[in-house]
């Protein structure tokens, strides 16, 4: 009787521990479309499939610190803080698509940099280090804002109206399609596929996981681990710049605060990639997986007027279960 339970145990859970995140999605999907026949449109997966680039983004940055054995909790808020750069550029200071980008880019790996100081340096704990930074970016971006979203022709406190607008071309990186495939879509898949073939078959990618693995090893062994933890971090907080700009790209505002709903989406889909196909660690291809869990998630409870409030208590209890297989499996 007890040989059986635990032939069981040993053919049922390994299985559920390298499938169980794809059946859930497959579960999810033909629940929600039974719960409501517009789920299966194409429109709404185009909005799943738009939705999830942005948490993809975030989430990337997330796995490539949690590799190095980091935590980067900045990341809501430096995607904030490129929400609201990107849209003063176009909307306070008339700049050009280009420069919109770019100095959100550049201003987020001054972030990365900040956190690589205090983990690297000042050898603080990531999780308060970053903590620390989030509340510091937070308080920068509100401070410039005065706590206000910015739009097309909004009010200025010294009087009239703002100069610029979001532009066209600016616009289409979050709304716009090619060959009927949404812009954020195709840029979400080609840094997922870079990404993990970096991580995978580069001596970058060994290192970074070498890095987080064991670190006192990898130093014995000649890894400059410092840099690399440094490398984690500035890739940390350049995808978390890329999600904001893709971010007001898509709603065409600078909200204030718009990343920090993304961070625990990020951290979810993350960690719910440790237990995508056994692998155990964090990995791009699961943190993708686990995005798309979290997409179609959001969007079928949306569509089934569940309220918000209430949404964060199943992707809380998706996450609890995804860790308790991965822990209950690394035990065994």
């Amino acid at each position: 009787m007890n040989r059986t339970k635990y032939t069981f145990q040993e053919k049922v859970f390994p299985f559920l521990y390298r499938y169980g995140t794809l059946l859930v999605i497959l579960l999810t999907i033909i629940g929600f479309s039974l719960a409501n026949d517009k789920f299966l449109s194409y429109q709404n997966f185009t909005d799943i499939l738009r939705s999830v680039s942005i948490i993809t983004l975030l989430a990337i940055g997330v796995t490539i610190s949690l590799i190095v054995g980091g935590f980067d909790l900045s990341v809501g808020s430096t995607a904030s803080l490129a929400t609201v750069t990107s849209a003063a550029a176009l909307v306070l200071y008339r700049q050009e698509t280009i420069i919109a980008i770019l100095i959100p880019i550049a201003i987020g790996l001054l972030v990365g940099l900040l956190n690589s100081f205090f983990v690297v340096k000042v050898r603080l704990p990531d999780l308060l280090a970053t903590l620390a930074v989030m509340y510091i970016i937070n308080g920068l971006h509100l401070t410039f804002t005065k706590g206000f979203s910015i739009y097309n022709n909004m009010p200025l406190t010294e009087g009239g109206t703002a100069p610029g607008v979001f532009l066209p071309s600016f616009l289409f990186i979050g709304q716009g399609e090619i060959l009927s495939v949404p812009v954020p879509v195709i840029i979400m898949l080609i840094a997922v596929v870079v990404v993990h073939i970096i991580l995978q078959q580069s001596r970058f990618g060994r290192l970074l996981y070498i890095t987080g693995g064991n670190e006192e090893a990898a130093r014995l062994s000649g890894v400059p681990v410092q840099r690399y933890k440094m490398y984690a971090y500035l890739l940390s907080a350049f995808f978390a710049t890329l999600a904001g700009i893709l971010l007001a790209a898509r709603i065409g505002t600078g909200q204030v605060s718009a990343g920090a709903p993304l961070l625990m989406d990020g951290v979810a889909a993350a960690f719910i990639g440790f237990s995508v196909f056994g692998a155990g660690k964090p990995n791009v291809i699961g943190t993708f997986i686990g995005a798309v869990l979290i997409g179609i998630l959001l969007n079928g409870l949306t569509m089934l007027n569940v309220p918000y409030y209430a949404q964060d208590i199943v992707k809380g209890s998706i996450l609890i279960g995804a860790l308790a297989f991965m822990y209950y499996e690394k035990k065994k």
